[in-house]
């Protein structure tokens, strides 16, 4: 991007004055570097030819991804899509679409909810960046958080959160954090940053960026950064802190154990994290009291058992997944369904808030 003001210049495209971009779904693709996908989606979409547009742009993924992108034919045929469950399989995003499917239910998605409640947006403008499918967005919603932007570099993720996941008036943008990013500093922001940190080269320009649009009274909140040992790019818990200085550091198993237990999470000094998976950072200059409603599904949510029990047994979606996650998740998730469920069945995800189409 040139870093001018981008605007609309046709019903589907932006432009900067300098150059054009792509618009889908009510989502631009401005990702850094790829432009190629970016002309071939813009030729598609000024002729008309929509679904050839979406072809192209669900076919694009990011640099860590090892597999080939599906067959244009199937991508297309994609947009018929009627749950979430038929698109991750028609996109071909394999281990990462399992992820997106029990995302709300594994240990890491429940630390983030701990970290979320413990620190939370508060009314403040919520800007998620390497959002996935929109799962924290969608929460935050469902608890009335109002002005909510999730930035992903992959358009897939993005069009699974617009079609199955978030509301409509969640914003979406595609972009890359280690480029210039699309959107200004607007102050007192709410920046998360979850599970990302670890597979990027240099964290902490993005911490510092985020920073920046937090202001002095928003807040930056990143869970799941890798301890040494782990995939990526991981770090002990004291180098992590140090890269977001004046920041509270949290052990995820101890976030994990704050959702099921619906408490608050208590945080530690990173020198004592040494054994952590991974360590979570908050800095909130905006001090904002605990919300331990964010830790529970919405009033009146449509509670469902647990898909990942199939005839009363437990089952792992993949092996990945469930070497993954596998271990702290059975603390909580049985190897047989309850009957009757027991009291404290929502806490423990034996019954979950899917989305509507899942």
């Amino acid at each position: 991007m040139s870093g001018g003001e981008l605007h609309a210049d046709t019903p589907h495209s932006l432009s900067d004055g300098t150059t054009r971009w792509p618009v889908l779904e009510g989502i631009p693709y401005l990702r850094a570097g790829r432009d190629e996908v970016r002309e071939q989606a813009l030729a598609a979409l000024d002729d008309g030819r929509d679904r050839d547009a979406a072809a192209v742009l669900l076919a694009d993924n990011d640099d860590w991804w090892d597999q080939p992108p599906p067959p244009a034919e199937q991508l297309r045929a994609v947009l018929d899509a009627t749950t979430l469950r038929e698109a991750v399989a028609g996109l071909g995003l394999g281990r990462v679409g399992d992820y997106f499917l029990h995302r709300d239910h594994d240990p890491s998605g429940l630390a983030v909810l701990a970290l979320t409640a413990a620190h939370p947006p508060a009314g403040r403008p919520v800007l998620d960046l390497a959002c996935g499918a929109g799962h924290l967005l969608r929460r935050l919603a469902q608890h009335g958080e109002q002005d909510l932007t999730g930035v992903d570099v992959v358009f897939s993720k993005l069009w699974l959160a617009r079609r199955f996941v978030v509301p409509g008036d969640v914003a979406l943008v595609c972009a890359d954090l280690a480029h210039p990013w699309p959107v200004h500093p607007a102050g007192d922001t709410y920046v998360a940053v979850h599970d990302v940190l670890y597979f990027l080269d240099d964290p902490a320009a993005v911490l510092a960026t985020a920073a920046e649009h937090a202001g002095e009274g928003g807040a930056v909140v990143a869970a799941h950064c890798h301890n040494t040992g782990q995939p990526g790019h991981p770090r002990p818990p004291e180098a992590w802190a140090a890269l977001l200085p004046g920041a509270l550091t949290y052990g995820e198993e101890e976030l994990t154990s704050a959702t099921l237990e619906r408490r608050l999470p208590r945080s530690a000094d990173a020198q004592d994290l040494g054994d952590t998976e991974a360590v979570a950072l908050a800095r909130d200059g905006g001090a904002a009291a605990p919300e331990t409603a964010l830790l529970d599904p919405a009033p009146g949510a449509d509670l469902r058992p647990n898909p990942l029990y199939a005839d009363g047994t437990r089952r792992w979606p993949n092996e990945v997944w469930g070497a993954e996650y596998g271990p702290r998740a059975a603390t909580y998730l049985p190897e047989r369904r309850p009957d009757p469920m027991p009291d404290d069945a929502v806490a423990r995800r034996l019954l979950v808030d899917l989305p509507e189409g899942w």
